[in-house]
């Protein structure tokens, strides 16, 4: 048997073909998957720098939304100490008001009482004037003659140097 030559199979003329037809559309169906593959790779770097970006921005709104937090939480503190000294204020002024809006009236109520009390003491000595001058002048007149009354002088006059040494002294 004689072996045919290279060129003389046709399995050689069809690998020669497939190698032919790679290599002239080969070349062109390469640049055109590699050249989808770069647009893809091209769009997944700006997907990324824009995810990256995104992300930034994202870290920084966090970081001046928890700055603007405690900042908040600081002013809601100073606000609420504020409220309660002036709670604290308000209620002792309130407390002194009171204190003094009391003892003004126990004030007054004390004189109210004393300005009573004079004037009971006051009618009382009226009265008690009056009931001992006319019980005087009923004495007088009933019990009193003329010997008597000169006798009562007589006494007056006589007790007086004592009562002045006593009033002098």
């Amino acid at each position: 048997m004689q072996e045919a030559g290279f060129f003389a199979t046709p399995a050689n003329w069809v690998a020669i073909a497939y190698i032919t037809f790679f290599l002239l559309v080969g070349r062109k169906l390469w640049g055109v998957v590699a050249g989808l593959l770069d647009a893809r790779t091209a769009a997944i770097r700006a997907e990324l720098s824009e995810a990256k970006r995104l992300r930034e921005e994202a870290e920084a709104l966090l970081r001046d939304a928890s700055a603007r937090r405690v900042a908040a939480i600081a002013e809601a503190k100073a606000l609420l100490e504020g409220a309660r000294a002036e709670a604290g204020r308000l209620a002792a002024a309130a407390e002194a008001d009171a204190s003094a809006a009391a003892a003004r009236r126990e004030r007054m109520a004390l004189d109210r009482i004393a300005a009573a009390e004079k004037s009971a003491v006051d009618e009382v000595r009226i009265a008690a004037a009056d009931i001992a001058a006319v019980a005087a002048e009923r004495v007088i007149r009933e019990d009193f003659t003329q010997q008597a009354d000169a006798e009562l002088i007589d006494r007056a006059i006589g007790g007086l140097p004592a009562a002045l040494a006593r009033r002098a002294a």
